[in-house]
Order: structure tokens, then C-alpha cells, then sequence
């Protein structure tokens, strides 16, 4: 009886050890995980705040297995999406989703640069830039769909194409499948 004791009692006190020499854990308002020499290692969370102000799973990425281990259904809407040699409209089992969530793409997508044309001219609204995510979850094939003119257009599509590749591919009758995903760019100038 003794020793199954000392053999669990051991294992307890070696697990803070051996979690440490594997990297160290980072945890913010957004995500949690462990990071060794400015890598993510092994499972990592993906937080959101809903409307009300209340933080919710929304991902969970392994990130040694790269493997996709729980997210938060979004709201179902249909995609474009290849099967066979056919694009078709329709439901998936599961869109295409970046790593991290929409807050960890909303962070790339923030990083757009006013065009001086488009803010001499006052032109604002919305472009959305479409591409597909192919089965291995690269992005490829970006066009923009709606334009505001004025060099909007060019920055949201210089702005797609720099998100890191860290996409997981849409899945249709269980298996991966090309999908196209649109990302809508709101040019606004703030008022002073």
C-alpha cells in the first residue's frame, strides 16, 4: 500500500518540473498556452468576449499535433465551397477557421493603412477581399469582391494576403474540402 503511495506522490512533485523545462505558460485576456523560444507549444486556448462582456472558449488548437481540438460553432451561414470538380453553395460540417478565432484575425485585419487618395477624397465603407482556403488550409486565389475605390481595394488586398498561413480547412461529408471565405475591410476616418 506503501508504495503506490510514494509512486503517486512522486509523480505529483515531478509534474511542475518537467511542464517548466517544456516552456513556459503565457496566459492573457485572449489566449493560453505554453511558448518555448517564441513558439506555441502543445494545446492552446483561443478566448472572445461576448456583447455582454463575458469570455468564452471559442478555440482550442494543439499545436505539436496540429490538430484542431474544439471551437465554438459560429453562427451557420452557407459557403462556396469545391466538391469534386464542382463549386456549389451550401452548408458545411465546419468553415474554414484561423487559429486563434476571429479576434486573432480581427488583430491582423486592423493593420490597414489609410490610402492619402481615399482620405483626400473622404472615402469610406467596406471592401471584401475573397479567397479560398484549399484542403491543406493555404489561402490562395485572393479578388477583391466589392471595392470603394481611391487605393482601398489594393490596401485590403495587400492586408489579406499578409494574415499568417494558419488556417484550418472547411469540412464537408468529413473531409476537407476548398472553400472560399470573404474578409470584409472597413475604411472609416475618425473624426478629431
Amino acid at each position: 500500500m506503501r508504495l503506490p503511495l510514494l509512486l503517486l506522490l512522486g509523480a505529483c512533485c515531478w509534474a511542475p518540473v518537467s511542464l517548466r523545462a517544456q516552456g513556459k505558460v503565457r496566459q492573457t485576456d485572449l489566449d493560453s498556452g505554453r511558448v518555448e523560444k517564441g513558439r506555441k507549444l502543445g494545446p492552446w486556448s483561443y478566448y472572445a468576449m461576448t456583447p455582454s462582456g463575458r469570455k468564452v472558449l471559442v478555440q482550442r488548437y494543439d499545436y505539436d499535433q496540429k490538430k484542431l481540438l474544439y471551437y465554438r460553432k459560429p453562427d451557420e451561414h452557407p459557403y462556396r465551397h469545391q466538391l469534386g470538380a464542382d463549386w456549389q453553395m451550401g452548408y458545411l460540417d465546419r468553415p474554414p477557421l484561423y487559429v486563434g478565432g476571429e479576434t486573432m484575425l480581427s488583430s491582423y485585419m486592423r493593420q490597414l493603412n489609410y490610402p492619402e487618395q481615399a482620405r483626400q477624397k473622404n472615402v469610406q465603407g467596406r471592401v471584401i477581399v475573397s479567397f479560398v482556403v484549399d484542403t491543406l488550409g493555404v489561402a490562395q486565389d485572393y479578388k477583391v469582391l466589392t471595392g470603394i475605390g481611391a487605393g482601398c481595394d489594393e490596401e485590403a488586398l495587400r492586408v489579406a494576403r499578409t494574415i499568417p498561413p494558419e488556417w484550418i480547412p472547411g469540412r464537408k461529408n468529413g473531409r476537407a474540402v476548398p472553400v472560399e471565405y470573404e474578409l470584409p475591410f472597413t475604411f472609416r476616418i475618425a473624426k478629431q
